[in-house]
């Protein structure tokens, strides 16, 4: 997995007032999970392009008053009118520890139903897996060059080894069918 840096400074109030001055100043409040207590701190709204307007899933290394935090972005919410980003939450990831991610899935080659007529269709462009850190691909790789009309590629059918996908093992991911 890719890694990103982000920097940020603790926050001295929490609360909502605080968050509200936060945001008037182009700040996102943030919280730290996972490392036994909770790290409140708030970072700049610019710098999460990197992190959430991307398709793939980066490892955030969290630079705060000078000690780093090796994390993962667990959820981001966002303003219900605006679609700004309002809160960030990220968890602390351990080699030791296995983490629940969302992995891109990405297809190699040409399916030889896509050949004969038939729409290439992926039903899931991301898949929730769990494990190592160390283990975690950058992406979900299929190779669709053997599927032909009809055929498909189910969650039960990928395998990584040191990686579970976490969605049950009947539901279809990519799939060639018939054009109208």
């Amino acid at each position: 997995m890719k890694t990103v840096q982000l920097s940020g400074s603790l926050r001295a109030n929490v609360g909502k007032t605080d968050a509200a001055a936060l945001r008037a100043a182009g700040m996102v409040p943030c919280v730290i999970y996972g490392g036994g207590e909770q790290i409140h701190f708030s970072a700049d709204i610019r710098h999460f392009k990197n992190i959430i307007f991307t398709p793939e899933t980066n490892l955030v290394d969290i630079t705060i008053d000078g000690k780093t935090y090796k994390t993962v972005l667990q959820e981001a919410q966002y303003h219900k009118i605006n679609d700004n980003l309002i809160h960030a939450d990220f968890l602390m990831v351990t080699e030791n520890k296995p983490v629940t991610v969302q992995l891109p899935v990405k297809t190699i080659g040409q399916a030889e139903g896509v050949k004969a007529g038939g729409k290439l269709t992926i039903k899931m462009r991301k898949l929730k897996v769990r494990g190592l850190v160390s283990k975690l691909p950058a992406s979900i790789d299929l190779n669709i060059e053997g599927l032909s009309i009809g055929k498909s590629i189910a969650a039960g059918d990928i395998s990584i080894d040191g990686i579970a996908i976490l969605h049950p093992k009947n539901i279809s991911v990519v799939s060639v069918v018939t054009t109208r």
